[in-house]
Parts: structure tokens; sequence; C-alpha cells
């Protein structure tokens, strides 16, 4: 990041979301939605600094939801739709997700059977605010490499299969699928090809697919043509269902940045390491996880004489490092290094990923009683994400 830049005077490490590439990817998305005649909802789980939904608000204000925090941050910075699924609802969950949605998704038959009655009540109660509720089904097409993220592995807990399905069930409006991570059209064409062979026995009864995320539309080099002509091609032959899309790294992606500085250099056995005011443990979680390795704006390709250079992460975790980079000069305490693409998914997982609460934490007492020390609440997720 150079001198000029707008932020460089801040003190590190800090995320940094620009406005101008967030607008872009939102009028794309914007362009898909209207020439495709489809709905393409955000998903929270890869972003909720709700601190910039009013800039997302002008072009999306339909979301979707896997858990209560994230429903109410829905409800209360979109203010559209709220389309939610949770891989398992619970007797004290399910009276606040339908009153706070418009779809409701269920992720197995016994899910459905077992509040099929509630929701039937709420919705003869609400007539004026009813809740769509669909069934959540696996076409078992898998086009993700990485297993941690892929949701139709062998005895994958995500959805119904095609041979538990003859009929539609009876109170379910929706289909739901999703199979896709950064993935292009043409992964989506071959998962359309299953869905439609193993559950397009069920269409005529359906009022809406919804497809799911990982639809990387606003990655450089996306076949967009493509996609809307996918999407216009299956409105066509199911004139009657809405289709809805709900990417969450589509929205965000390389729309932000992590700053951080050199502190200090060790370098022990031949091996470089510049050990900076970040952790990958802490404040790249996804990194590790994935893993994959972030772009540095300041690094070079590994040329002759390019210097490489392992990052270490300020905690005391020993796998908290990461490399190799290269660059054109020595790097030393005080340098500046910015970290691309760290707006979608890692300023989620630094917090409360998918808004999922944190466990309480309860103090027994020697003499048998039970303290609570702190139990997590909305506003917790909230602020956390202000």
């Amino acid at each position: 990041m150079t001198d000029s830049h707008p932020a460089s005077s801040l003190p590190t490490p800090f995320y940094i979301v620009y406005e101008d590439r967030l607008r872009r990817n939102l009028q794309l998305i914007d362009r898909v939605k209207r020439e495709a005649g489809v709905n393409i909802i955000m998903a929270f789980k890869a972003n909720a600094l709700w601190r910039s939904f009013p800039i997302i608000r002008e072009y999306c204000r339909d979301s979707t939801a896997s858990s209560l925090n994230e429903m109410r941050l829905g409800r209360e910075f979109l203010g559209g739709e709220v389309h939610s699924y949770c891989p398992a609802y619970t007797d004290a969950t399910i009276g606040e997700y339908l009153d706070g949605s418009t779809h409701i998704t269920f992720n197995s038959l016994g899910q459905w059977e077992k509040f099929r009655d509630i929701v039937e009540a709420y919705n003869r109660k609400h007539p004026g605010s009813r809740v769509s509720p669909g069934l959540r089904v696996n076409p078992q097409c898998s086009v993700i490499e990485t297993d941690i993220y892929n949701p139709a592995l062998p005895g994958s807990r995500f959805g119904v299969t095609a041979d538990l399905l003859p009929v539609l069930p009876a109170g379910i409006e929706g289909l739901h699928f999703h199979q896709l991570c950064e993935s292009t059209s043409y992964d989506l064409a071959k998962v359309l090809e299953a869905f439609e062979m193993q559950f397009g026995h069920l269409l005529p009864a359906v009022r809406w697919v919804n497809m799911g995320g990982g639809h990387l539309m606003t990655r450089e080099g996306y076949d967009v043509d493509h996609l809307i002509s996918l999407l216009r091609d299956f409105r066509a032959r199911y004139p009657w269902i809405e289709v809805i899309l709900e990417p969450g790294s589509a929205f965000t992606w390389r729309t932000g940045d992590l700053i951080t500085e050199v502190v200090d250099v060790v370098t022990n056995q031949g091996i470089s390491t510049a050990i900076i005011d970040a952790s990958f443990a802490c404040h790249m979680p996804d990194t590790l996880e994935m893993p994959y390795q972030p772009a540095i704006t300041e690094s070079v390709p590994q040329a002759p004489g390019a210097l490489p250079y392992r990052l270490g992460g300020n905690s005391c975790l020993s796998g908290d490092y990461m490399g190799d980079w290269y660059f054109e000069r020595p790097l030393k305490p005080g340098d500046r290094l910015t970290l691309e693409d760290m707006n979608h998914y890692t300023t989620v997982k630094t917090t409360m990923f998918n808004g999922i609460s944190h466990p309480d934490i309860v103090l027994a007492h020697s003499d048998g009683s039970v303290e609570y020390l702190r139990r997590f609440t909305y506003e917790d997720y909230k602020n956390r994400m202000s």
C-alpha cells in the first residue's frame, strides 16, 4: 500500500473495504438478476459487515440466514425477505425462525415431520405473513475438490437424497440445493442436470427452487452470459417456479484487504520469517482451514534474485505461519504488507461464523450451585460485526 493510499496513516493491522469494488460486484449481480429473471439474495455467512449494508441495500434487500443472529441482522439492516436454512431447528428456536422468515428450508424429512404442524399452524394464524416451507435436497453431484467445503461427499449430513423422495412431501413448497463453492456456471450446469434427473418428477408441484451459493459470478473470467442463459433455460422449462440464488463470496469478492506491518524478521536454518502484527490463526483462520495462500500486493513472482520469506503470525501457536512469498528487497520492521481479498468469509470467521453464538460459560461452585459467567446474545454478534 503506497503512502498516497487514503488509509496509509492508519495503525495496523486493519481490514479495509473498498466501496468502488463493492459496487462493481453489486452491479454485476444486479445485471444477472435482471437479465436472468431470478432473485439473488445475500448470504451472511460470507459477509455480515452491516455498516456496509446501506450500499448493498441499494441493489439487494433479501438475504439468507443459517442462525437466529443472521436472521435478525437481515431483518434489521436489509429489511427484505429472509430465507432461513438451518441443519437442525429446535423446539426453542423454531418459533423465532417462523416469526422472522419469509421462507424456511428443512434439512431432513425428520425435521419437516417434526415441525410441519407448527409451521402450518403458524401460517393459518398469520395468513398475511405466511412462511413458505422448503426441503433441502442432495443431488449427490460433486464439483468441489476441497472436502471440507463439499456437501456432496458420501454420507453428507446435508439434504435429502432422491431415493427418499418418490413424491413431494405434503406441505413442502420449495426445493433447495447447495452443491457449489467458488464454482463456475459450468459446474452449475452439471449440478442442474443431476438435480433435474433425480428430482424432476417433483418440480410440477414446486413453487420455488433455491440453487444455493457458490456462484462466483464476480470472479474475473467467470462466464456471466453462460450463467444467464443457463438460468433462463431453466425458467423456460419451469415457468411457474421462482428461481433463487444465494451466493456469499460473489458479493464481496476482492473488495477488501488486510493491512499489516512487519514487526521483526527471524532467520533460522536458512529460512527467513517476517513476523507481522496480525495472525493467520486469529485474523485469517480460513487460510489455515482451506488451506489457501493469500496474494500479497507487495510480493513478486518467484524468480532468480527474488528473496523468499515466510510470514509468521504474532501469536504463540507454532503453526501460525505461511509461505513462501518472494520480494524484490529484504523485508524490515515497519514495512507494510497488503494481504488481498480478506473481506469475504475472513471477517465473519474472526467473529461468529454463520452468526452462531459462542457457548455460555458457567462456573460450578463447590457448594453445588452454578453461576453464569457469560451468556452471548444477538448484541454480541451485532457489535462484533460493527
